[in-house]
């Protein structure tokens, strides 16, 4: 009945809730200037890995960062980059390390976010990795939410970081804002003095031989 049809999307809805993405890490750190952070991960041979990363805050929002397979061989190394995405198969079992790089940077502090996915999805039911007929309706409604919710995912995570991006852009605009009005505040207060003892020198100056003038 009704009631049967409501408890079984409420197990599909919680399923889909629960369902695991890719393993991987997320995070966001600092990276002060001139300054190198380094990762590491160990995976097994033939495993997918992706790392996408962003610059949040800080300079040109702008880092250097590279990933070397167990061996110490560059599969990846790009300078200055605000954003990007590396994805990869590991072809060697073992630790995998990627950094990012702040070295180029005397005096900017910056703030990075990466996230390194691994391994493929699982799939949403245990028995449709070797299912063989076609997918029920409810299941094919399953994929399509499940797909729709990584997709929501993966758009608020896009937002949150543009979002956080703007806002450092916009703080650190308001803070020149406020250092040129303070600088033209100073300069303002300087000529203004400057006029003021300029004007009273011209009406205490003595004329040339007022002194002789009542002998």
């Amino acid at each position: 009945g009704m009631r049967g049809r409501i408890r079984v999307w409420v197990q599909v809805l919680a399923l889909l809730l629960c369902a695991l993405r890719a393993g991987g890490t997320e995070l966001t750190f600092e990276l002060p200037d001139s300054a190198r952070q380094c990762f590491h991960q160990e995976l097994e041979q033939g495993t997918k890995f992706t790392l996408d990363y962003q610059v949040i805050s800080g300079g040109h929002y702008d880092v250097d960062c590279y990933v070397e397979d167990p061996h110490g061989r560059t599969l990846y190394k790009e300078t200055k980059k605000q954003y990007d995405s590396f994805p990869h198969h590991a072809e060697v079992q073992g630790v995998y390390t990627f950094c990012f790089s702040n070295e180029f940077s005397t005096f900017s502090h910056k703030t990075v976010y990466f996230d390194f996915q691994v391994g493929d999805e699982p799939p949403i039911l245990p028995e449709m990795s070797h299912r063989v007929t076609a997918l029920t309706q409810m299941e094919s409604a399953c994929v399509t939410i499940h797909e729709a919710l990584n997709a929501v995912i993966d758009s608020q995570t896009h937002y949150r970081l543009r979002e956080a991006q703007h806002r450092s852009r916009a703080e650190d605009l308001n803070s020149r804002v406020s250092y040129w009005s303070v600088g033209e505040t100073l300069i303002l207060f300087v000529v203004s003095i400057g006029q003021v003892m300029l004007l009273k020198s011209f009406f205490t100056e003595k004329r040339p031989g007022s002194g002789r003038a009542g002998t």
